[in-house]
């Protein structure tokens, strides 16, 4: 994939700073590219994580035989008298 690239600025304390350097000089990359990538990290894959994840989770009540119909166990968990008592119903 191809990035345009932007330039910016960014102020970092001292223990930061050097932190990132050795880190840099460890991986063999520069400062700029771990603080790209950390920042694709937290702010862009967050997203397609949180959809695979959801994604996994359809469908694990299927083979519950404890719960024999969803939305019959949805409508039961919904009883009460909460909306009476708010005066809806």
């Amino acid at each position: 994939m191809i990035y345009i690239m932007r330039r910016t600025q960014l102020y970092l304390d001292d223990d930061l700073w050097s932190r990132l350097h050795a880190q840099a000089h460890l991986e063999r990359t520069t400062v700029s590219e771990l603080v790209r990538k950390a920042a694709r990290e937290r702010y862009m894959n967050n997203a397609e994580q949180r959809r695979a994840d959801m994604m996994a989770s359809v469908g694990i009540w299927k083979d519950r035989a404890d719960i024999p119909d969803a939305e019959i166990y949805v409508r039961n968990l919904r009883k009460g008298t909460r909306l009476k008592r708010l005066g809806i119903l």
